[in-house]
């Protein structure tokens, strides 16, 4: 990544004076911890803290054949969506392989598509590589800040700053409304597991918003959290990350994604060979495991059967929640049924492994 081109979050000095550890990550300066993973990975289980997500990348889709695009390009079935409601998806090439994991937002007159960070140089591509006539695409992602409030106490917390039922809102639903008075959409989504929100806002507004956040949540000792915290809190749920768990390489179908797979909404990029790899069947499964011993595994790490190499890690941690080593990976299907056995290389030793049922937690 060219030092030059590395980006900074409108809340960078909020982080820098919170006394975040930072680093580069998807080409932005990004806090990857402040007190500690572990903290605070079980402060958002156990109360509520606050993430800068906004090196997610925004791009809206507008007019008469908007909806029309959105169809072609992503797997899921957009059509099905509601005005205000929320829909997990993903864009494919047409050999099947994943562009990237996102989310599509119905809004009265639009649709929004929230794609990850290392991917929205490359998605945006993507898009316009294959945009329909009919339709305006813009990248607005440089005028927004995406904060997420995650945990039990999150709607506690934010119900203190808007006039809008929180609790009304629906998960995989938002709403457009006021937050201690700015203009904000307030989505029940996330990326951890737990009840929360994203809150998108004005770039002028973002310290703003975050000053009163983490003052509407003092008395739930609010904290916020950084990008390790949010990729255990991910990995417990089974979540999967761009990059590690799902690539151009990986399938929808082989990654467990078949339930956002709609064949029967039409025609789509990738649909004919998807529809192949259904009908001949999956060779590989991606799969949840448990390290049998005191040990955790790493992206990467080889996983073998009796000697026989069936797999590899595609994310690992320690489970701060459950005390264990956890991780993820691909393994040839006859071995992914839970209760499966196998090793998995930690530092050169064999340590033993099993197939779990997921989320983790």
């Amino acid at each position: 990544m060219d030092k030059e081109k590395i980006k900074e979050t409108a809340l960078y000095d909020v982080h820098l004076k919170s006394g975040a550890k930072i680093i580069e990550f998807a080409g932005y300066m990004m806090p990857i911890s402040y007190r500690g993973i572990i903290a605070e990975h079980l402060k958002v289980r156990s109360s509520v803290g606050i993430f800068d997500v906004s090196h997610m990348g925004e791009i809206e889709f507008k007019g008469e054949n908007a909806l029309e695009m959105v169809q072609r390009i992503t797997i899921n079935d957009a059509s099905r969506l509601k005005e205000y409601q929320a829909q997990y998806s993903a864009m494919c090439y047409r050999d099947g392989g994943i562009v990237d994991d996102l989310l599509v937002y119905r809004f009265p007159n639009k649709y929004l598509m929230v794609v990850n960070a290392s991917n929205r140089e490359k998605g945006y591509k993507w898009i316009i590589e294959n945009k329909m006539d009919g339709v305006e695409i813009d990248d607005v992602s440089d005028s927004i800040t995406l904060i997420a409030v995650q945990g039990p106490n999150s709607i506690k917390t934010l119900q203190k700053l808007t006039e809008i039922n929180l609790e009304k809102i629906k998960y995989y639903h938002f709403a457009e409304s006021f937050l201690a008075g700015s203009n904000v959409v307030i989505s029940r989504t996330g990326y951890t597991g737990e009840i929360g929100f994203e809150i998108f806002v004005s770039i002028e507004d973002s310290e703003y918003i975050w000053d009163k956040v983490m003052e509407a949540g003092k008395e739930f000792d609010i904290e916020p959290i950084g990008l390790g915290a949010r990729d255990s809190l991910r990995l417990e749920k089974k979540y999967c990350l761009y990059g590690n768990d799902i690539t151009e390489k990986t399938n929808p179908l082989e990654a467990g994604l078949g339930w956002i797979t709609k064949f029967e909404k039409g025609d789509f990029i990738g649909r004919d060979v998807l529809i192949k790899i259904k009908r001949e069947g999956i060779k590989r499964k991606l799969i949840g495991y448990a390290v049998v011993e005191k040990a955790f595994p790493r992206k990467g790490y080889k996983l073998f059967k009796n000697g026989e190499f069936i797999g590899e890690t595609t994310s690992g941690i320690f489970s701060p929640s459950i005390q264990k080593g956890i991780g993820m990976g691909y393994v040839k299907k006859e071995f992914s049924e839970v209760g499966c056995s196998f090793d998995v290389i930690i530092r050169g030793k064999n340590v033993k492994a099993e197939v779990v049922k997921t989320p983790f937690i």
